[in-house]
């Protein structure tokens, strides 16, 4: 299916997208094709390969862990933080994994082939999954690229999945690909940018579905900071990490009361610090449009509903108008970073991550204030613009340093785009799609040490102990 919303918005666990949701969501497909092959019986041993990034920095992505769970049965949108330690723990106390959630296997963390200098042609994120009887005959196989975001990509299936890709955008309304493109449906159709996003998504759900579905998005989102909030001590990891949200809540409960609209900044910060420091934790959190760049989107989107002009008066219906809004517009956007380039941090760094969350999100704040779609465009192509060349080098493989305060400084880059983009007319020099193609041949030269390898820049330079 062409990309929409709810794939750029997808609720999953921390603390990677491309290293977590994704590794556990093919490798429940694998257990879920093996279960209905009907060879699960004769399965006797598992072997799984992990290559590149996925191998580099997998330890401190809990990519081995989401593997197991997924060779469980579970899914990353489906699967609750309590069953996610509650199934760890078993596996760990028993060295015994339940293979679709059927087969008892002595299988763990320590028996997975690591091959971080290995990369295999269609994306440096590989793993392959083999299972064999009691004989060596291997009964099922499959080699699976998690391209970023939470999407998986099957080898050998990649020109069919294009095709089906190419052929369900053509059954859109209004199919884009393009910023030139989306402009001139806007302008043809006298509709905004969120509202061609709308009809397209109504080609497969209701109205009221893809409301429903979108605050169903937020609420998650919500959710994902008040439990943040609740934590208290270090992160996990080992490098030591403070969690800050907890304290800087407190400190803002107590200096700001009455919502003073000179405290926007620190209440921005606030909320992508919690929701990044909950991804960090393993929890619950909403792709938008990775897990790595998860607290840009809300953090602007608090701004929106509590700083922007004349909330102070607005409605709860209002209120859920622009969150819709919001979000559709902001998923309009993402939707030319998949389509014109990456948004895996491994292929193309971290402008991939945060560059086109800040986009996004910077797209969203200027549609929810009344931009025209020249204006919104405008405002995602300034937030991309100074964001790229960005790099993906995670001390430790942990998404915690550079990665939470990255996510906040994003937040508030894409706040002053919108800003900028409302106060000019819509023209500028440098068109979104330029951007887009830029930041997209930068991550092709950008060398490998700096896309989510822990082979360069912060990565090296930083002890982590």
């Amino acid at each position: 299916m062409a990309v929409g919303v709810f794939d750029l918005f997808s609720v999953g666990i921390g603390p990677s997208s491309s290293h977590t949701v994704g590794p556990m969501r093919a490798a429940a497909v694998f257990a879920e094709e093996l279960k209905a092959s009907g060879d699960l019986g004769q399965v006797a041993s598992l072997r799984v390969d992990l290559y590149g990034s996925l191998a580099a920095t997998g330890h401190g992505h809990g990519t081995m862990t989401a593997i197991l769970l997924g060779l469980e049965g579970y899914h990353p949108e489906q699967i609750l933080p309590e069953e996610v330690e509650e199934r760890l723990a078993g596996i760990a106390a028993t060295g015994t994994l339940q293979l679709a959630g059927a087969v008892p296997l002595p299988y763990g963390v320590a028996d997975m082939v690591l091959r971080p200098l290995t990369i295999l042609p269609r994306h440096t994120n590989g793993l392959t999954f083999t299972v064999s009887d009691a004989g060596g005959n291997v009964l099922h196989q499959a080699t699976f690229f998690s391209v970023g975001g939470g999407f998986i990509v099957r080898e050998g299936e990649e020109t069919a999945a294009q095709q089906e890709l190419d052929a369900s955008k053509e059954e859109l309304p209004l199919p884009f690909r393009t910023a030139a493109e989306l402009l001139a449906w806007c302008q043809a159709k006298g509709l905004s940018i969120g509202e061609i996003m709308l009809v397209n998504e109504e080609a497969s759900r209701t109205e009221q579905e893809i409301r429903d579905g979108l605050l169903h998005i937020h609420a998650v989102m919500e959710t994902c900071v008040e439990t943040s909030l609740k934590r208290e001590g270090l992160l996990p990891g080992g490098l030591k990490v403070r969690r800050r949200a907890p304290g800087w809540h407190a400190r803002l409960m107590k200096e700001d009361k009455d919502r003073d609209p000179k405290y926007w900044q620190e209440w921005v910060n606030l909320v992508a610090l919690a929701v990044n420091e909950e991804n960090a934790s393993g929890g619950r959190v909403v792709t938008a449009p990775t897990n790595g760049a998860a607290g840009i989107i809300p953090a602007v989107l608090h701004y929106a509903l509590h700083f922007a002009p004349g909330m102070d008066k607005a409605t709860q219906e209002d209120r859920d108008d622009v969150v819709v809004k919001f979000l559709l517009t902001a998923g309009a956007i993402g939707v030319l970073y998949k389509e014109q380039a990456s948004i895996s941090g491994a292929e193309v760094g971290c402008q991939g991550e945060v560059g086109s969350a800040s986009s996004m999100a910077a797209a969203g704040l200027a549609e929810v204030m009344g931009g025209t779609p020249a204006q919104v465009e405008n405002a995602a192509e300034i937030a991309m613009e100074h964001n790229l060349g960005l790099t993906c080098d995670p001390i430790g493989g942990l998404v915690q340093v550079p990665c939470i305060e990255r996510n906040a400084i994003a937040a508030a880059k894409a706040i002053n785009a919108a800003k900028m983009a409302l106060w000019g007319d819509g023209s500028h020099r440098v068109s979104l799609d330029e951007v887009i193609i830029t930041m997209r041949e930068t991550g092709k030269d950008m060398s490998s040490k700096y896309k989510e390898t822990a082979m360069g820049g912060l990565a090296v330079n930083v002890v982590e102990c």
